[in-house]
């Protein structure tokens, strides 16, 4: 038996470099494409928010590959789209049109006045809507889609959709809302031309608007936007003061013969 000892092999680090491994992009870091939330937004397929939430469940598609990580970006012109479950979410939403009386604020309660929501229930739901019937989860994350002064009457959204509200509010929103005010007080000269172009709020420049006279104390006013007390100021800025406000239409929807404090469904084939 040979009994001498066996010689160690000494292993010797190679001092050829090697390639640098760089770790694989993550979703959040990625600088290539947008993030697919954002494109579905865009695109009007759901809110942001919503698309958070179909990505988590695996209910979103890019290029038919299925995407469950948030942050997970795609070039712009990917093809996006949502699974069965997902579309029978979104056609199960409510969107609801209701005449907001004065004294309600569009959103949250505050100074002790209540929102427009605490409105809606089945004794106040208008009679000449036959088209739904009213489950309290209906009421269940719906959102005003634009604001109403607390001073102001008329139409106002409430929505469970964000594709709804996203049209409606949205920074590229084209979708226009008709209002008749009731002034007083003596127009500056080329009053009328400063109101339908030409002044600016909180050193923002307001988009043009279509402003008329409709009789000696009553305008009528066509805005695609909706800053905070718009109109009550651009009157201001003109030498006007706004005694009543109604917004009588949103889009091609009218208030019509909805009664104040009384409210109604979207119906299936309207739209604004």
């Amino acid at each position: 038996m040979d009994l001498k000892p066996q010689r160690r092999l000494r292993v010797v680090k190679s001092t050829t470099p090697q390639p640098e491994r760089k770790p694989a992009p993550s979703p959040e870091t990625n600088p290539a494409g947008v993030r697919i939330s954002k494109l579905m937004a865009e695109r009007g397929l759901c809110s942001r928010r919503e698309a958070d939430g179909y990505i988590e469940q695996g209910l979103v598609f890019v290029n038919g590959e299925r995407v469950t990580e948030l942050g997970t970006r795609a070039l712009p012109d990917a093809e996006i789209t949502l699974a069965g479950a997902a579309k029978l979410s979104q056609s199960k939403r409510v969107t609801i049109l209701i005449h907001k009386p004065i004294g309600y604020v569009s959103g949250q309660a505050e100074d002790g006045h209540q929102p427009a929501v605490s409105l809606i229930s089945e004794r106040s739901h208008w009679s000449g809507d036959q088209g739904q019937r009213f489950y309290p989860a209906h009421l269940r994350g719906l959102a005003p889609a634009g604001r109403l002064d607390i001073d102001s009457t008329g139409l106002l959204v409430l929505t469970q959709d964000g594709r709804v509200a996203r049209q409606l509010i949205g920074d590229d929103s084209e979708v226009e809302k008709e209002y008749l005010v009731r002034v007083e007080g003596r127009l500056a000269e080329n009053g009328l031309a400063l109101l339908n172009h030409g002044l600016s709020l909180d050193g923002h420049v307001l988009r043009p608007a279509r402003v008329e006279w409709l009789n000696d104390d009553q305008l009528r006013f066509v805005l695609k936007e909706g800053r905070k007390r718009q109109i009550r100021r651009m009157c201001e800025l003109v030498g006007l003061r706004v005694l009543g406000l109604k917004r009588v239409r949103i889009g091609r929807l009218r208030l019509g013969d909805l009664p104040v404090g009384q409210w109604r469904y979207l119906g299936g084939g309207e739209g604004f």
